[in-house]
């Protein structure tokens, strides 16, 4: 869909804030996940479009929270952090927002599909570790998605 680049920009900033991120959010998503899978992983992915938003826009401030996820979480619950994050964070309204929601879906539901293709017992360390990983890959490729739409790109330079 050519939302990336080849290569993910790196951005130490953001990628500094995901074990916070993801100490806050797991009992969230582990809650959610049987019930809401893609949902539990696509989340994550809008976290990571977020905080690559807030970086760009004033880090200064943002940088200074202690919990993005549940400052985030606290805007309208859990159940409503995508449209705070595509609306009020991302400001995406009509086509663009539509888009990034079945962008969203499409991932994390081919995540979860691989997930699942792992048969790992569920309730075991190597389940729990297997969504974690899942979600770092998500909240990095939700950032690298927002970079680029915000003109960051890594192209050779020659």
């Amino acid at each position: 869909m050519k939302e990336v680049d080849e290569q993910f920009p790196t951005c130490p900033d953001v990628e500094g804030k995901w074990e916070g991120i993801a100490r806050a959010y797991i009992p969230d998503g582990i809650r959610e996940f049987n019930d809401y899978p893609t949902a539990s992983l696509g989340w994550m992915m809008y976290i990571g479009m977020a905080v690559a938003k807030y970086w760009d826009d004033e880090w200064e401030i943002y940088d200074k929270i202690e919990d993005l996820y549940t400052f985030m979480k606290e805007k309208r619950g859990y159940d409503c952090m995508d449209e705070y994050i595509l609306q009020d964070v991302l400001m995406l309204q009509g086509e663009e927002n539509s888009k990034t929601q079945k962008l969203v879906g499409e991932c994390a539901s081919r995540v979860y599909h691989a997930l699942m293709h792992q048969r790992l017992e569920p309730g075991t360390r190597d389940a729990f570790e297997a969504f974690v990983s899942c979600l770092h890959q998500l909240y990095l490729f939700g950032s690298a998605i927002q970079l680029k739409r915000m003109g960051y790109n890594l192209t050779a330079i020659n």
